[in-house]
């Protein structure tokens, strides 16, 4: 059973991830994610922060860009992953980091679904 404070931060990555082929609900860690054919993609870390797979080049730049936003613990350090607010990040970047972090875990095959628009099919 999902814990109440972690329904703010399901429920924005459940919106901005609409339209993603494939995206189950899950749990990763014993926390709430979403997944794309078993594989997790995010998940929510605790109330105020969500877990988003990132290239390491990439966040980088995210986190001395923006790290009101984006941060990372010792824990994620060296990983593809990355730190979020769910409080503070904008529902366009919300949306933009997910289907960046989708990307990475997806079959080719779902890719070229979502590239051909055919993400509902």
């Amino acid at each position: 059973m999902m814990d109440d404070s972690f329904a703010f931060a399901l429920g924005r990555l459940r919106k901005a991830a609409a339209g993603l082929p494939e995206v189950e609900e899950s749990a990763w860690y014993g926390t709430p994610a979403l997944k794309v054919r078993g594989k997790g993609f995010c998940r929510v870390k605790d109330a105020d922060t969500v877990v988003l797979m990132c290239p390491l080049e990439e966040k980088e730049l995210l986190l001395s860009s923006a790290p009101e936003i984006f941060y990372e613990t010792d824990h994620y350090r060296g990983w593809p992953a990355l730190l979020a607010r769910i409080r503070i990040i904008s529902d366009e970047e919300l949306a933009y980091r997910l289907r960046r972090s989708w990307l990475s875990k997806a079959p080719r095959t779902l890719i070229r679904r979502l590239e051909d628009g055919q993400a509902g099919a």
